[in-house]
């Protein structure tokens, strides 16, 4: 555009000016660049903003760099523009290769308790196998081949019909998308109640009190469905557009399932490892221990698997890149392992304070002590959302950032666009996968719980609770993958809300919430505003 005006005047000069000039140009070619922004490979003309200044260089600027299908490259000789609204990148292409462990101390800690974690698993099952073998009559021998015999069968049972569960939700989820939100919050609803009367109905006390909790959990599930109605529309439209570029990368939910059959060896493993330990030293203590460990490990293969496609679908829409399901993959499992680490420590930790705090808010009251309790909690979950949230992942995986870096970084670029914050954090995705894995749970007590009624009723409840939480755990393994694309598709819209591989959804329901025509639901941190305010 520089150019173009500058060759008005020239033109209308007198003959001895342009013959005066002409030895001058022919010593040193002095070119003009528009410098607005740092060059990269998506960038947008648009005429809200006035021209940035000029600088005269003497020396062409770099070429532009190739990008792969949905970028846009323009010349760099064109002025670029910015609405005042919009927020620019922040992230420079340097971070997009980092070759540095984020993390590196969880890192450490997470290693060495693996090693801790194999080593106790490995002696457990050397115990049980060498009582069994060597000593066949002892008292020891009888107990644990009476639980291999009628204790494992039905929680191996429930690890296989996990499995099924897990790939059979995933794929739902990315075949049909919109209907499977409505599905999920009612299928959670109506299983976890049928199968808490089944266990009601074994009448034994450990069971009852189970079947009790399961049913006081539905009820508060069929109220949640209720309270996020107006929610469930946008959900239902976010899902459809977050899982459509699955379908680019071949092999994108490769990871997952094979987090899923790692998941089932490592599981297989360590439930002949629970039944050596239950005859040793402190067996409650060692067991609990155990519980703790198959959590945190189940929770950093979920991450893995969220990191690799977090990667993937983030550059494709920050940078309209094919990139490589495996190079993602091995970033996941080596530098950005720290980082899946810390993160599946703090991340339940802030959904269970998230739930705390919506528990407390509705049922503050006129009371001072749940007024109390209540905001002291939304102040513990303000200042721990800074610090660690599940947004996070995107920008780890992206830019190779530390957990707590990408954290805050998420949840600044959220706060600068207008709106964006209260709709992320109203976003019920997360307690549609979390209520997936409940439901893989239930259906997984419903078939160990019958079982090993049926052959021996006294490991009836402590069957039950186990094949519930080794359900849930490998189901949240397989929802990974459309929990990562939700995650990239709210972060990547909020850092380049012009980008033409977004539609209209979040704009608009943005819009709507600011003219008071569709509010959000409240949430503590961010309550119902009146229209107008």
């Amino acid at each position: 555009m520089g150019a173009a005006e500058n060759a008005a005047p020239r033109q209308a000069e007198p003959e001895r000016g342009r013959r005066a000039m002409a030895p001058e140009a022919k010593e040193r070619d002095v070119k003009v660049v528009v410098v607005d922004e740092p060059p990269g490979p998506v960038v947008r003309q648009q005429a809200q903003r006035p021209l940035a200044p000029l600088q005269v260089t003497t020396q062409a600027p770099p070429p532009p760099m190739s990008v792969a299908s949905g970028g846009v490259e323009p010349p760099p000789q064109v002025a670029t523009f910015r609405s005042l609204d919009q927020t620019p990148p922040q992230v420079a292409f340097a971070s997009l290769n980092s070759r540095v462990y984020t993390n590196g101390i969880t890192l450490c800690v997470f290693l060495v308790h693996l090693a801790a974690v194999g080593f106790a698993v490995g002696f457990f099952v050397f115990r049980a196998v060498k009582d069994i073998v060597q000593h066949p009559r002892s008292r020891n021998a009888r107990r644990e081949r009476n639980l291999l015999r009628d204790w494992l069968p039905p929680v191996e049972g429930a690890v296989a019909l996990s499995i099924v569960l897990a790939f059979a939700w995933q794929k739902a989820v990315r075949a049909w998308p919109r209907a499977m939100v409505r599905v999920i919050l009612w299928s959670s609803f109506g299983i976890t109640l049928a199968v808490g009367a089944l266990l009601m109905c074994f009448s034994m006390l450990a069971t009852v009190g189970l079947g009790v909790a399961m049913v006081m959990f539905s009820i508060g599930t069929g109220l949640y469905a209720c309270w996020v109605t107006r929610r469930v529309e946008f959900t239902e439209r976010v899902f459809e557009r977050a899982v459509q570029p699955v379908d680019k990368f071949r092999g994108l939910n490769g990871p997952a399932y094979l987090m899923v059959a790692a998941g089932f060896v490592w599981i297989s493993v360590w439930c002949v490892a629970v039944i050596g330990a239950a005859h040793y030293r402190f067996p409650g203590l060692t067991i609990l221990g155990l519980v703790l460990s198959l959590a945190w490990t189940a929770e950093v293969m979920r991450n893995v698997a969220n990191l690799t496609a977090s990667r993937v679908i983030a550059l494709y829409y920050l940078r309209g890149m094919q990139s490589s399901v495996q190079f993602s993959f091995q970033r996941a499992l080596s530098y950005n392992l720290g980082s899946a680490c810390l993160g599946s420590l703090f991340v339940p930790t802030i959904e269970a304070l998230r739930i705390l705090a919506r528990g407390l808010n509705l049922l503050e009251g006129e009371d001072e002590f749940m007024f109390s309790c209540a905001h002291c909690c939304l102040h513990v979950m303000n200042a721990i959302f800074e610090f660690g949230n599940s947004w996070a992942f995107v920008h780890i995986a992206a830019y190779g950032r530390g957990f707590v870096q990408a954290s805050r970084s998420t949840w600044e670029q959220f706060e600068r666009l207008p709106g964006m914050s209260a709709l992320v954090d109203s976003d019920i995705t997360s307690s549609v996968c979390f209520l997936t894995g409940v439901t893989s749970g239930a259906l997984c007590v419903a078939l160990a719980g019958s079982w090993t009624f049926a052959k021996h009723k006294h490991y009836t409840a402590t069957v039950s609770l186990l094949a519930f939480f080794v359900g849930y755990l490998m189901t949240r393994i397989g929802m990974a993958l459309p929990q990562a694309c939700v995650g990239c598709y709210y972060v990547c819209f909020s850092e380049n809300p012009g980008s033409r591989l977004f539609d209209s959804t979040i704009p608009e329901r943005l819009h709507k919430t600011q003219e008071g025509r569709d509010p959000l639901v409240a949430t503590p941190r961010f309550p119902q505003q009146p229209a107008g305010a």
